[in-house]
């Protein structure tokens, strides 16, 4: 049975698309992020996942190589979508589906209340949920969900294109000692596909929604995407080695001028560049 219908989820519906694959970049960084490997209760939230439960089984299964024990809950403010994904549910246990039929998946009915019987999340992924919204209601439904969150759990927000290519994000870290006082971001993450990247700048039109109205002279933002846009033409002739060695070299170079990258070749040979979210804070 779905949560009682006259309890009003919070929060607006949103277009649901809906595509294989999309949220790889991203469920690849959880994977490796030490709110998830070192959980208590490995339990994950997949909040708005849209007309499809395809991205939260995808979530399940990939993080499930990382740590066998992890329960994932998708949600969505719309019944009719959580509807369909039960039934999804019930053709993965037939074998119908490609992922492994123990997955440790649900479904219900919620928004940014994050309802989920008391339990508290180690990460909550919330993405494409806010482009629709006003800047001014961003901080608002960080709280809400942050407050839900287990003590040193994660909140991910953010932006991708239909197919998964463009992304950014931001990752909201919860107190050890207190999850409801996580309100500002630790982290901002580019993830892109190299192969065929023109210029990094493209993720301007896939910014996080406190980002997007930000690509503009004098913020933060607009420098760092401008300075990656100069290193990237810059090691050009690194393109020979492949993108990966141009992409790597681009992002060492705006470490060496200053900016508080994170991470290492590792994480940058797959397109990802991660900051201190100081490095493009609105002012």
């Amino acid at each position: 049975m779905l949560r009682d219908l006259e309890t009003v989820p919070v929060g607006s519906v949103t277009r649901g698309t809906t595509n294989t694959n999309r949220l790889r970049r991203i469920d690849r960084w959880i994977s490796e992020h030490p709110a998830f490997r070192r959980a208590l209760d490995p339990f994950v939230v997949d909040l708005g996942y849209g007309a499809s439960g395809v991205t939260t089984f995808e979530l399940a299964s990939r993080l499930a190589r990382a740590r066998a024990d992890v329960e994932t809950l998708g949600l969505e403010i719309d019944a009719g979508r959580v509807l369909r994904a039960r039934g999804q549910l019930d053709r993965l246990a037939r074998g119908e589906l490609p992922f492994p039929a123990g997955l440790a998946v649900a479904f219900d009915l919620g928004g940014f209340e994050v309802p989920t019987g008391g339990r508290r999340p180690a990460v909550i992924r919330a993405f494409n949920v806010l482009r629709q919204y006003d800047e001014s209601e961003v901080a608002e439904a960080w709280s809400r969900m942050t407050m839900r969150l287990a003590p040193g759990g994660l909140l991910v927000e953010g932006t991708c294109d239909e197919l998964g290519r463009i992304a950014s994000w931001v990752g909201i870290e919860a107190s050890e000692k207190d999850a409801a006082a996580a309100s500002v971001p630790s982290t901002f993450t580019i993830s892109l596909r190299l192969t065929g990247l023109d210029r990094p700048s493209v993720v301007a039109e896939r910014l996080p929604k406190v980002l997007i109205h930000r690509n503009v002279p004098g913020e933060r933002v607009h420098d760092l995407l401008a300075a990656l846009d100069r290193a990237w033409r810059v090691h050009a002739p690194l393109s020979v080695y492949g993108p990966q060695q141009r992409w790597i070299r681009s992002v060492e170079t705006l470490r060496d001028r200053g900016w508080p990258v994170r991470g290492n070749a590792r994480r940058w040979r797959l397109g990802e560049l991660t900051l201190d979210w100081a490095a493009v804070a609105p002012h």
